[in-house]
């Protein structure tokens, strides 16, 4: 079993940073892709940023050239550096991990919220 433990959201303005982490623990044994989705009520799940194993990333159109997703593969951490915030990226980010080649786990999220 892993776990996945998301944190560093919170309140910003607009035009504001944050940069969320997500660690993983317990039995693991090779961590692949992971991710970082959003939840924005009454909307649909969002796929925010996928980087591979070996570093290789991609990111939706609507946070392309604002936001930077990284690992540390030592650490089993990945991040996500937000920059330029807007409003429109308000919600709950939860981070997705493959275990194994196999097993999919989900964090509980970190809520941000962009307000003035």
């Amino acid at each position: 079993q892993v776990r996945l433990v998301e944190s560093g959201g919170g309140l910003v303005q607009p035009g504001g940073s944050l940069n969320l982490s997500c660690a993983a623990s317990g039995d693991i044994v090779y961590l692949g892709t992971m991710r970082w989705y959003r939840q924005a009520p009454g909307k649909q799940r969002e796929l925010v940023a996928t980087i591979s194993h070996a570093g290789s990333a991609d990111y939706a159109d609507s946070v392309k050239g604002r936001f930077t997703i990284s690992r540390d593969n030592a650490k089993n951490t990945v991040y996500l550096q937000m920059n330029s915030l807007k409003p429109e990226d308000t919600g709950v980010y939860l981070c997705y991990a493959i275990e194994n080649y196999l097993i999919t786990y989900w964090g509980q999220g970190t809520q941000v919220t962009v307000s003035s």
